[in-house]
Formats: structure tokens, C-alpha cells, sequence
């Protein structure tokens, strides 16, 4: 697996963190993955509430990361934008797209709104959200038999977040 991280600077002190990956798995899978409250919680966040397009869901992530997600667009099975934290500073719009190639699935995730001094942590959030997908995909299961919830993380997402942050912290100042 070698997933394609990058961070830029927006304006005003934002930026975006933008992460790719191709997946052993048919495009229809993989959004299943993506958008379905069973298979999420597999590797990246427990969701729950108004599943669809206009809906908000309560999302608590692997990361602890907890919040309100709008669901802005839901084109199965190629696109999905959601806004984080909808009508607060620290609102952020997450991006997904998704292609086909054969019976492999490239996933294309950015999001944008993020501190521009926080993005070397949010790209390695981001780069061991997609590690875990792919365990997922391999395993037909679960990423995090330990669990996590808004106030401890998954304990081998952490360890490989704290791997990680170091080298994206190395390009953001590079």
C-alpha cells in the first residue's frame, strides 16, 4: 500500500490535506465502505442519523474526532461532499471520489478548511484512515477490534498516526 498524501495552504490560516489510494475491490464495494454506517465503522467512525443527501449524521471517528457531518452530495457511487462542523469556525468540507479500474477502485479524499499549522497531523490522520480501509477491504471486517470512542482513539491508529506525524510535520516545513 502506498498511499499519496499532500498539504497546501489555502487563505486566511487554512489549508487542505488531500490523500489517494487504489483498492483490490469493485467501485461498488468500495462505496459501500465509504457510505454505509456497518462497514464505516470497520476503520474510520461510528455514524448515525439522516443518511442521506441534506441529512446530518453524528460521526465519532477512530481519531476521537467527534462532531456534526452534513451530507452535501451523495452521487453513488463516485462522489461524496460533506461539510464537518456545519456553521461553526472551525467547519471543514470533506471531499471524496471515487474510480473505477477493472475490479480495483481508486479513492481520492480532501479536505479543506483545516488550520494550515495542524495539516502535518491531519495528513497523517488521513494517510492511516485509508491504511485502515485497506485492512478492512483484506480482512472482510473490522480494522480496530480494541474500539474507540470521543475520548480515546484507536490504539493502533494512534501508534501509526504518531509514526506518521513526524514525516508529513518534515514536508509541510520542507
Amino acid at each position: 500500500m502506498r498511499i499519496t498524501g499532500t498539504m497546501r495552504a489555502l487563505a486566511d490560516g487554512r489549508g487542505a490535506v488531500r490523500v489517494e489510494e487504489t483498492y483490490d475491490t469493485d467501485i461498488d464495494d468500495l462505496w459501500e465502505a465509504c457510505t454505509t454506517p456497518e462497514r464505516l465503522a470497520r476503520w474510520i467512525a461510528q455514524v448515525s442519523g439522516d443518511l442521506r443527501e441534506g441529512g446530518t449524521v453524528q460521526a465519532v471517528f477512530t481519531s476521537t474526532w467527534s462532531g456534526p457531518v452534513r451530507i452535501e452530495v451523495c452521487d453513488a457511487p463516485r462522489h461524496l461532499l460533506l461539510t464537518s462542523l456545519p456553521g461553526s469556525e472551525d467547519e471543514s468540507q470533506l471531499e471524496a471520489w471515487l474510480t473505477a479500474d477493472g475490479a480495483r477502485t481508486t479513492l481520492v479524499v480532501e479536505e479543506r478548511g483545516l488550520p494550515v499549522d495542524a495539516l502535518h497531523f491531519h495528513g497523517a490522520g488521513w494517510q492511516v484512515h485509508l491504511e485502515d480501509l485497506g485492512r478492512s477491504l483484506a480482512v472482510d471486517g473490522p480494522a480496530h477490534a480494541d474500539g474507540w470512542s470521543d475520548q480515546a482513539p484507536a490504539p493502533a491508529w494512534k501508534a501509526r498516526w504518531t509514526e506518521l506525524t513526524p514525516r508529513y510535520e518534515a514536508a509541510a516545513t520542507g
